[in-house]
């Protein structure tokens, strides 16, 4: 994703006096509330997730064309399917913004195809970004990101909710899973230049070419990107706010239901070139996205792992995924 981050004021002032914070904490309690108001659905199991994770970045930098992307996207097809999902890829060569020719794939994956029920789509994308180019050492720039949470981590949630999905014969909910490939070759800070364009090309795609009739369309999508990271806030991303303002109260409603309301404050954030623009734009789904925002932040207000070496599974937290986890069962029980 572009980091694309328009402060509120409000916000605009607390980055501006908060010298010393650094990226360090984030607001609140350190797991959870001190109370669940009314939590539904099973438990999510954050230590399964965060296998589901390192299993992805096992396989090395999963970069387009390369040949950690072809296993891991395997690998996540073989989990849907274990975990009894009907899954079908979706291939494309996509042009980058270099001219390079780029074998893409999304997969997709739905709990049922009854169109009866009602619908709900979850997506995140799988691919790592190509260079680390947003890392304090300049010498890291061209080096491919592991992509621990920057791509891996919504993935695990997803798969971890496939898990959980399968144990509940008496769900009344369909669920889709859709991983977006290309995400992250967006045009690189050493370019000089600033491309929307460039990002979001398998979710563009899809978008244009999406498999759902009229009558078995999901009522509404949640983005799941950087998902797993240490002292992460989500606070109310300005795309989602101004295309799908009921689905972002209903996500954050849902997560202080469940008892994550220091994760989820009902605070706006900033405005982000992400893969729910070209759903909400193209394909019609009102769709949100949960991204961590760090007002304090001086790397990044994407954090300080954000297209660094750094973002590996040092840095990725449990809790972090279970509180997202969690709210997404919420929302997925209310329905």
């Amino acid at each position: 994703m572009r980091q694309r981050i328009l402060f509120p004021l409000f916000l605009l002032f607390l980055t501006l006096t908060a010298v010393f914070t650094g990226c360090e904490k984030r607001p609140g309690g350190a797991y959870g509330d001190d109370s669940i108001v009314a939590q539904l659905g099973p438990d999510f199991n954050a230590d399964s997730a965060w296998q589901w994770c390192n299993k992805q970045c096992e396989f090395g930098p999963r970069t387009m064309n390369s040949t950690a992307h072809e296993q891991c996207k395997d690998w996540i097809v073989e989990k849907f399917r274990e975990y009894g999902c009907i899954v079908s890829e979706q291939h494309a060569t996509l042009k980058g913004w270099d001219g390079k020719a780029l074998k893409a794939t999304n997969i997709i994956a739905t709990t049922s195809t009854d169109s009866s029920l009602p619908r709900l789509m979850l997506c995140a994308h799988y691919d790592s970004r190509p260079w680390a180019d947003n890392d304090p050492d300049k010498n890291n720039h061209q080096t491919p990101v592991i992509a621990a949470n920057d791509g891996a981590s919504g993935v695990a949630v997803m798969i971890e909710i496939a898990r959980l999905l399968q144990a509940d014969s008496t769900l009344k909910v369909a669920v889709d899973f859709v991983c977006f490939d290309a995400e992250d070759y967006g045009t690189p800070i050493w370019k000089g230049e600033d491309d929307d364009t460039s990002w979001a090309l398998g979710a563009r795609y899809w978008a244009e070419n999406n498999p759902y009739k009229a009558g078995n369309r999901p009522l509404f999508g949640i983005l799941l990107d950087m998902v797993g990271g240490e002292n992460a806030t989500f606070y109310q991303e300005g795309v989602s706010l101004q295309m799908a303002p009921a689905i972002v109260d209903k996500v954050w409603s849902a997560a202080h239901r469940a008892g994550y309301s220091n994760y989820f404050p009902m605070e706006q954030g900033g405005f982000v070139t992400d893969d729910h623009v070209p759903v909400n734009k193209q394909a019609h789904i009102p769709c949100v996205d949960i991204i961590p925002y760090y007002p304090n932040c001086s790397q990044s207000a994407f954090g300080p792992t954000w297209h660094t070496l750094k973002d590996d599974m040092h840095h990725i937290d449990r809790q972090t995924l279970k509180a997202v986890g969690q709210t997404v069962i919420q929302v997925i029980y209310e329905m």
